[in-house]
């Protein structure tokens, strides 16, 4: 990615989808270039949280609600310490920011972090074509200088797609550090990093948990060198069919019984280590209104996603695993894309989704508690 300073902002710029259509608009954030993959995040507020996400490393994500930007940026609500998205689309950006938070704008913000985006363009039209031809490499050049259309679409199919990516020592942790217990210290987890959020081990703490917080390419013995009650592996970037070295950690720590719990990505490493495949979905899933229900209560829930692969494990049956019978505990209501499993002789589960980190609503957030009950139950 090749980009200027912010202050061009009423520069040209060109969105280019690797199937040849094109969008017009105006430079938004930093000026210059850059790819990724087309993704659209259908939440209408919580665009922080979206910029900050790791698991958005190498997409371009384009925002469905039309006005974007009109509560700036503050220091309270990213979820890591820099913006993840490779680019940034919007429709209509706010002119001037407002809220009682804000200490600068968004367009100040991706410009000062490097990003590259595109603003003016009929979000709604680039929705339905991703909708229809299904998430694809995409490019943004801004600019006075433009290269010509053959030159800009070449350019765009010549770099990496999403599938085969391995992406999550990229944005994990290079470091082990530790995140205390809020109040008393109840149980320790090891919590292995493939794109961890920073609500993630918040909300741990606040339930008494001391979280040790490990790198991707931690080991077996760096899990159990911190003694943990429970263990947890993270959402992250990237395509599960590489992640090789996690599914191997996580057979261990089932092989020994220890209470696990898995987000997004740490769904689908717990489905490759149950045997289960994975795939790429059309255009994925990614805002914070997808309907998904609780299969062991019957609850649908309201909930926050990105992910664009998913497991493919049976709905309608118990399937029997190498570490005992497995069932899908959550599904989407939207298309039945398997949203969350569980074993049921073995204190193991995890969800497709993001209960932990979003601008709301929060209806996912019992299942910390439930990974308590599970220490718990394994304490006692």
């Amino acid at each position: 990615m090749t980009t200027s300073t912010r202050g061009a902002t009423k520069a040209p710029a060109v969105l280019v989808l690797e199937d040849g259509r094109m969008f017009r608009g105006r430079a938004y954030g930093a000026v210059g270039v850059t790819f990724g993959e087309a993704v659209f995040s259908t939440g209408m507020t919580g665009y922080q949280e979206t910029l900050t996400d790791p698991s958005y490393h190498r997409q371009v994500v384009v925002m469905t609600a039309p006005h974007v930007g009109n509560t700036g940026v503050n220091d309270e609500d990213p979820e890591s310490k820099r913006i993840w998205v490779a680019g940034y689309v919007v429709r209509d950006p706010a002119r001037v920011p407002s809220n009682w938070r804000s200490r600068r704008s968004l367009d100040e913000e991706l410009a000062g972090q490097g990003v590259v985006g595109i603003s003016g363009i009929d979000t709604r039209a680039l929705t339905r074509h991703l909708r229809e031809r299904g998430a694809m490499r995409v490019g943004i050049f801004s600019g006075n200088a433009l290269p010509d259309e053959g030159t800009m679409l070449t350019e765009v199919r010549q770099a990496p797609e999403m599938k085969g990516a391995d992406l999550s020592t990229e944005v994990a942790t290079k470091e082990p550090y530790v995140v205390p217990a809020i109040g008393t210290k109840k149980f320790t987890v090891a919590a292995v990093d493939l794109g961890i959020k920073g609500m993630t081990p918040h909300r741990m703490a606040e339930r008494g948990i001391e979280v040790h917080v490990l790198p991707a390419t931690a080991t077996v013995e760096d899990v159990y060198a911190v003694q943990p009650d429970g263990v947890f592996f993270s959402n992250g970037p990237g395509d599960p069919a590489t992640a090789g070295h996690p599914v191997s950690v996580m057979r261990a720590v089932l092989e020994r019984g220890t209470p696990l719990f898995g987000i997004c990505f740490g769904n689908q490493i717990l489905g490759r280590a149950l045997g289960f495949g994975t795939y790429k979905l059309k255009y994925g899933h990614r805002g914070i209104n997808q309907p998904v229900q609780d299969r062991t209560t019957g609850k649908v829930e309201v909930t926050a996603h990105n992910h664009g692969f998913a497991v493919d494990a049976p709905l309608d049956k118990v399937s029997e695993t190498p570490y005992g019978r497995a069932e899908v505990s959550h599904v989407c209501l939207n298309d039945q894309v398997v949203e969350g499993l569980q074993l049921l002789d073995k204190p193991a589960f995890s969800v497709q989704y993001h209960p932990e980190a979003a601008a709301g609503p929060h209806d996912a957030a019992y299942l910390f508690d439930r990974f308590v009950s599970l220490m718990e139950g394994q304490r006692a």
